[in-house]
């Protein structure tokens, strides 16, 4: 049966029409497909490497692959350099960062350098929230806690006719004041006499610090090595104990006459010279969560959600048979 000239020119338009919607559907013009969106963050710390941010990368990598962020992690240049870092913050904002997080090498000083300047781009600070509005999170520890949770420990296990030396980076780095008050407080009250040392000091009147890196490796190779062994030595700080962990672990005396070693923070390496003997106790806390939460609070502040609050981890005091609970094992060696 032959068509008609009028059913052929239907079916040559319905031909037409399904063409024309083929093509339009194939080039998303009617079926739109949702494009998810990209957040570039930069995370801006205070220091020249990020070797003792290992767990803490870990949960930024989780975070970045569950809410779509292109991570930048920035080093310093040059140590102990406050101006730098907070140039390094304010570049990357305006290169393009839809939020930053500030770990604060000073805190003091990034917040007031801070005062002076405009941010277009919502901050995150590891740590104790600053002042003003710039900061719409802070994640932190209890640093007063801390401290008084070692000094606590330290008076526990040792009598107060041991010297207690402490060693620090520095009081005005990241929080160690408040940590070593804490501890200062914790100690004194037990009947400790506490001497400190800074690798690099910034006006602690009075105390007896060491004015250069040179300085201060040798105060802690004439204390943890050259020693009676009685004293107890405490590092504030990661990068401290790391050093004081590796003095006393080369010692020729290892073993013999080893002092206790204290300490603040954790890295693979610093739990290993734990689990050999050479630290005997550690406060830290959970680094993932730390690096998690981060890149959660970012994005929650890019897409204006939440409100400007302060984030308090909480804090542990561990020693060596503790690195084979379980609840620890996954605070301190996460699986990414």
């Amino acid at each position: 049966m032959k068509m008609t000239k009028r059913e052929k020119m239907i079916w040559s338009l319905l031909a037409g029409v399904l063409v024309l919607l083929f093509l339009l559907s194939s080039t998303d013009l009617i079926i739109k497909e949702k494009k998810t969106e990209i957040y570039p963050i930069s995370i801006v710390i205070g220091d020249t490497t990020d070797d003792y941010y290992t767990n803490f990368r870990k949960g930024v990598d989780k975070a970045a692959d569950e809410y779509n962020v292109d991570v930048n992690f920035i080093t310093l240049y040059e140590k102990g350099d406050v101006t730098e870092q907070m140039e390094l913050l304010k570049r990357e904002i305006d290169d393009g960062a839809k939020a930053a997080v500030l770990v604060p090498l000073k805190q003091q000083e990034c917040s007031t350098i801070l005062d002076g300047m405009v941010l277009s781009s919502p901050l995150i600070v590891m740590g104790t929230i600053f002042p003003g509005d710039w900061a719409m999170s802070g994640i932190s520890q209890d640093y007063q806690e801390t401290g008084k949770m070692l000094g606590e420990a330290i008076a526990r296990e040792n009598t107060p006719d041991k010297p207690v030396l402490v060693f620090s980076e520095g009081l005005e780095y990241g929080y160690n004041k408040e940590v070593y008050k804490s501890l200062l407080a914790a100690l004194s009250q037990a009947g400790f006499h506490v001497q400190l040392y800074e690798k690099y000091r910034n006006g602690a009147s009075g105390a007896p610090a060491a004015e250069s890196e040179d300085d201060f490796h040798r105060t802690i190779e004439e204390n943890a090595v050259s020693g009676s062994g009685e004293e107890i030595l405490v590092a504030l700080d990661v990068q401290s104990l790391d050093q004081v962990a590796d003095v006393i672990a080369g010692s020729p005396v290892y073993g013999k006459d080893t002092p206790n070693l204290y300490g603040f923070g954790s890295t693979t390496k610093i739990l290993n010279q734990m689990d050999r003997g050479v630290i005997k106790g550690l406060v830290t806390t959970n680094q993932f969560d730390a690096g998690y939460l981060s890149i959660v609070k970012a994005v929650e502040a890019i897409e204006k959600r939440g409100d400007r609050d302060q984030i308090v981890l909480e804090s542990y005091y561990i020693e060596k048979d503790d690195l084979k609970e379980t609840r620890f094992e996954k605070i301190l060696y996460p699986i990414e």
